[in-house]
């Protein structure tokens, strides 16, 4: 290749849902719950978060190099079973979740907690009986942290939004906020691989926002997109192109068709 050639690389992005929340399966739960509208994963759910972690590891074809999670405790927990999979140093085949890995390499992956990534903050998502009845959504990010795997939380991070978004947001302006939010990540890590684990829409937002005139219909438990973009690596600062989706639909657990098929 001639010197003053210009070197294409490929950036690439998995946008992926939590998994089985418990609220959806143990309604009894709310009942009794300190924050129910933050419930934790069911055991399903667990074990469903670190498997696609083991699939994205096996079949991707490149290495995940950092991870930014929504600060719903879902999404946390769903973080850290994938980053246990993703950084397992002994690949037992018959390992369930992130309790039968013994070792993992922290350097593999480094994570962090991104407010951008959070639920959409409205009735639409959260219902107003079980919403906090001052508006303000409260997390304890230090002991969020202390929940995903020892030694892969980067304390360098700054977050791309410094707080949470305004409580009842309209779904234009969430569905807004996650293309921003996907997109700032990139920008700040061009060089590197993302994994953002984050809700629903947000998952839906990242095949819709990037593929003209498509409707996503169906996000399941840990579903996720894959996005690419080319970054031409010759000068600095890096210079990218635009985001194109490889998802297709049903493949991953995302449902999507062209809007030409409502007429």
């Amino acid at each position: 290749m001639d010197s003053s050639e210009t070197k294409t690389c490929y950036q690439n992005v998995v946008v992926m849902r939590h998994g089985d929340r418990m609220d959806n399966f143990d309604h009894k739960w709310v009942v009794t719950a300190e924050r129910p509208w933050d419930p934790p994963l069911t055991h399903d759910g667990l074990v469903r978060a670190f498997r696609t972690g083991r699939a994205l590891r096996a079949h991707l074809g490149f290495p995940i190099d950092r991870v930014f999670v929504s600060p719903f405790l879902r999404c946390v927990q769903t973080a850290s079973e994938a980053v246990a999979a993703l950084c397992s140093v002994d690949d037992d085949p018959n390992a369930k979740s992130s309790c039968d890995v013994t070792s993992i390499d922290p350097s593999k992956v480094k994570v962090s907690i991104e407010y951008g990534l959070c639920e959409m903050l409205s009735r639409e998502a959260i219902r107003l009986d079980v919403a906090p009845k001052d508006g303000i959504f409260r997390f304890d990010v230090p002991q969020l942290e202390a929940m995903l795997p020892s030694g892969t939380v980067d304390p360098t991070m700054e977050r791309v939004y410094k707080e949470l978004p305004q409580w009842e947001e309209t779904v234009t302006g969430t569905r807004t906020r996650y293309e921003q939010i996907i997109k700032a990540l990139a920008d700040q890590y061009p060089s590197e691989n993302l994994l953002l684990v984050t809700h629903g829409e947000g998952v839906g937002v990242s095949v819709s926002g990037f593929l003209e005139d498509t409707i996503v219909v169906e996000v399941d438990y840990c579903a996720y997109s894959e996005l690419r973009r080319p970054i031409s690596c010759k000068y600095e600062p890096l210079a990218a192109g635009k985001f194109e989706v490889l998802t297709r639909s049903g493949k991953t657990g995302v449902t999507y068709y062209p809007t030409s098929n409502l007429t």
